[in-house]
């Protein structure tokens, strides 16, 4: 466990770890007044308690005696948001959360993984000051997947057209038809009325606008790594989606009809938020001074996604089916006796990778206990981290009984830096190999480290070693052992 000191305009947090700050900055002046600090300390967790669950921030106060400050244990979400001051009632106190593995990190592991899960707006107040230290490119990670999505929703959409034809197509109008066409001899021009598969001009307009002003930005951000040059993958392919019609920037009455369209679905109603973030020149609590919008991001989801897109290359190694718990593949309900008396209702591992013979559960943790394992000796550890890695082994344990393979491997994935990983890779650790007997039942158990960095084919090299140390009872491919 983390704890650090932050500043007081901008609350800046790591997710999953402990930061304690002054509460006089919720005063805005030094009282000198400890009573006085804890009476607004109070007020302001009060006051911003459904905010911070939200964020799955808990804050309490602490006194050591001459000082009152505002303790914040922060979960596994980051993001940013606005809090309420206990002065003046509005939220006027930015908070952010930044991944403890940093910006760089999660921008690799973001366009490696394919943009599986991406930053989600909140429908909070803006930001009332923004984060220089959040890049540019999230915005960009948030607007262009769901350009895209919209996009693929107009190809499918039938307009109503009006044209003259050669031909009866449709609605013919008649009465235009005989009272125009036919007394000036214009018998091939046929008033037209029917449904066709076509782009909304305007809208595609809208987004080819947006797409290019996030191209720019994109641009002037090349040396924030692979993530961006992912992004910029993805503009340049919407580019060509939407090359036929020119640019143009959408006014406000525009989008406020867009909004109002009836059967919109939350695709389309996400594209317009989208492209409206964009042409008002809303941030994303980013480097620019426009006011930010609020946003946030599962961590654990983060990194499930990343350790799917890991595993996910394992498989295409050795071949097997891959079934994925994020798309609900690995779903298995618990047929409780009495159903409205039972509490867990399903298991639903991670992934599940099946092969001949042979099936492998995987659980990923998002939890600092691979790093915490490397510098302390499992006695020294807190007793609250020992438990909770307990309730891991226990919980994939559980998944091994879910199939009938003879031989079964559950696998535990933690995240760690890319110096530990290093470290690691020094040492020959970046694994733990145990097995657990019951009878005749044995279970191939791994412990693994997947670090937040891109070169995904070299962590593979050394998941396929840790993995297939059991391989030659099975009828499966060999692998080498990785090259240090």
């Amino acid at each position: 466990m983390r704890v650090s000191g932050a500043r007081a305009e901008a609350i800046l947090l790591n997710d999953t770890s402990l930061t304690r700050i002054d509460a006089e900055f919720l005063a805005r002046s030094k009282s000198g007044d400890p009573s006085r600090d804890a009476k607004l300390a109070h007020q302001f967790i009060d006051q911003n308690a459904k905010t911070l669950g939200q964020f799955s921030v808990n804050a309490r106060v602490d006194f050591d005696g001459n000082d009152v400050f505002v303790v914040f244990q922060s979960g596994p979400h980051i993001g940013a948001f606005p809090l309420v001051s206990p002065v003046t009632g509005k939220p006027e106190i930015t908070l952010v959360v930044r991944p403890r593995f940093g910006w760089t990190g999660l921008g690799r592991v973001l366009g490696t993984s394919g943009f599986k899960v991406i930053p989600q707006v909140l429908s909070l107040p803006l930001l009332p000051k923004t984060e220089r230290g959040i890049p540019d490119w999230i915005l960009s990670a948030t607007i262009l997947p769901r350009l895209k999505a919209l996009l693929a929703q107009l190809s499918r959409r039938f307009e109503i057209i009006e044209d003259v034809r050669s031909a009866p197509h449709g609605q013919v109008n008649w009465a235009n038809y005989v009272t125009e066409k036919l007394p000036a001899m214009k018998f091939l021009e046929v008033p037209c009325r029917h449904p066709d598969l076509r782009n909304d001009r305007e809208l595609t307009a809208a987004i080819h606008y947006v797409v290019r002003k996030q191209l720019a930005s994109l641009e002037s951000q090349r040396h924030a790594g692979t993530v961006v040059v992912e992004l910029l993958q993805i503009c340049v392919a919407l580019l060509r989606l939407v090359e036929s019609v020119s640019p143009m920037r959408p006014t406000r009455k525009q989008l406020d009809g867009w909004f109002r369209m009836p059967f919109a679905t939350s695709i389309f109603s996400g594209g317009l938020d989208a492209i409206t973030w964009s042409s008002e020149e809303t941030g994303l609590g980013g480097t620019t001074d426009w006011r930010g919008l609020p946003w946030v991001m599962s961590m654990e989801q983060f990194y499930e996604a990343w350790v799917e897109t890991v595993f996910s290359r394992y498989t295409r190694r050795f071949g097997g089916l891959l079934r994925v718990g994020r798309r609900r593949e690995t779903i298995t309900p618990i047929a409780w006796e009495r159903p409205f008396l039972g509490s867990q209702k399903f298991l639903l591992p991670d992934l599940v990778i099946e092969q001949e013979g042979r099936t492998v559960f995987v659980d990923a943790k998002y939890k600092d206990h691979w790093e915490a394992l490397q510098q302390h000796r499992w006695l020294d550890l807190e007793e609250e981290i020992r438990e909770r890695h307990r309730e891991d082994l226990l919980q994939v344990l559980a998944y091994s009984t879910l199939s009938e393979s003879k031989a079964i491997t559950a696998c535990l994935a933690y995240p760690c830096t890319a110096e530990t990983w290093a470290h690691l890779i020094e040492r020959r650790a970046t694994s733990h190999r145990a097995a657990v007997y019951a009878g005749n039942r044995k279970i191939d158990l791994v412990l693994t480290a997947i670090p937040m960095t891109d070169k995904v084919d070299a962590v593979v090299d050394h998941i396929c070693y840790a993995l297939a140390i059991y391989l030659n009872r099975y009828a499966l491919p060999r692998v080498g052992k990785p090259r240090f």
